[in-house]
């Protein structure tokens, strides 16, 4: 396949080598499997090969469905420039970088628990809240994550 990169093309050789000749151990196999679908999700035919397909007039839809992925997932990879799609790409990697647990000692409730207290639906809490009747704020952590509190209690 010459519109691959030349590390695209090794990852895929060692997958078939290792599937032609004498079988390496079962973490070596799943190695150079995961090696080879790492390198062609990276490989800048991609990238390539997605714009060529909106320039000739294909759907994102298309695109997607050919990726096996949504439409949505394959403008957040692929759509824009090259900076565009590095800014995202990184933004992506920074939130995901974060602690996913969520801090106990914020003050009041969460919707869920505030729901869950007064035997409502979460929907009913923030409708409370937008209409005046239930005090809640948003707290921000120092990390830019964001919460809703709410004080029922009020």
């Amino acid at each position: 396949m010459p519109y691959l990169s030349d590390e695209t093309r090794a990852a895929l050789e060692r997958v078939v080598a290792g599937d032609s000749g004498a079988v390496p151990d079962a973490l070596t196999r799943l190695r150079d499997i995961r090696s080879a679908l790492d390198a062609l999700e990276e490989d800048p035919a991609t990238l390539t090969a997605v714009r060529d397909a909106v320039a000739s007039g294909s759907s994102w839809d298309d695109i997607a469905s050919a990726a096996g992925l949504k439409p949505a997932a394959a403008k957040w990879r692929w759509q824009g420039s090259d900076e565009e799609i590095a800014a995202r790409h990184e933004a992506g990697r920074k939130r995901a970088a974060r602690p996913s647990s969520v801090p106990t000692d914020l003050p009041g409730m969460s919707v869920s628990e505030a729901a869950k207290k007064l035997g409502v639906t979460p929907q009913a809490i923030y409708l409370q809240v937008s209409r005046g009747t239930l005090r809640a704020e948003t707290v921000e952590l120092g990390d830019g994550r964001k919460y809703k509190r709410v004080f029922p209690d009020d």
